[in-house]
């Protein structure tokens, strides 16, 4: 008589990608003060230790669930430049438009890029993938400018004017504070009118 059949073991054509799909879902149902690896584990299919084989530990696993998150950003950004006019100006725009785009479609990620987590470690790929997103968006401007607004300090304060206003507008969206009008295109039309309002004072010219 044959005796129980041992399981098969496990196999995985490309583990460390399926380890952060599944760190992905734990994030967007538990929010970072909820994710476990264990459960991230549990989500593939393997030993509590797999996870930590590829990515050392919790935060290790969060560092490279950012790292494709901010990647990420900049696809969306560059999504709506690619079917957006080339002038720079709407260029520009556009940025601020994939800016939204990423934070409202990828929720738990905006909260995990932009929480209270250390600042990624120097050259680390997380860096050079933040840093990627920040540049994405100064080369939107400097086009606009006809400059490179990281070697003059008052264009990267419009650099940073910018990034504040879509992240302050996306925060304050995915918070509950502003409602978004319904159907697709009157949201885009909102976006613009947020990205392009103008707060300076009647009777003054632009400086």
């Amino acid at each position: 008589m044959r005796g129980p059949v041992p399981p098969k073991p496990y196999h995985h054509g490309d583990l460390r990608r399926a380890i952060l799909d599944a760190g992905e879902a734990e994030l967007s149902e538990k929010g970072v003060i909820g994710f476990s690896l264990r459960h991230v584990a549990t989500r593939v299919g393997v030993s509590h230790t797999a996870p930590a084989h590829h990515f050392g530990d919790t935060a290790g696993l969060l560092d490279a669930l950012a790292e494709r998150g901010f990647l990420r950003l900049i696809d969306c950004m560059q999504a709506r430049q690619d079917r957006t006019a080339e002038a720079p100006y709407e260029q520009l725009i556009a940025t601020g438009q994939g800016y939204l785009d990423f934070a409202l479609s990828n929720s738990a990620m905006f909260r995990l890029l932009f929480g209270s987590r250390e600042p990624p470690k120097d050259g680390s790929d997380l860096q050079a993938a933040a840093l990627g997103a920040f540049l994405h968006l100064a080369k939107a401007v400097g086009a606009l400018r006809g400059c490179d607004p990281m070697q003059h300090p008052q264009e990267r304060i419009l650099v940073l004017a910018c990034w504040t206003r879509a992240h302050g507008l996306a925060d304050l969206i995915l918070s509950g504070y502003i409602d978004l009008p319904d159907g697709e295109q009157e949201r885009d039309a909102f976006f613009r009118q947020m990205l392009e309002a103008d707060v300076t004072p009647a009777g003054m010219a632009h400086p």
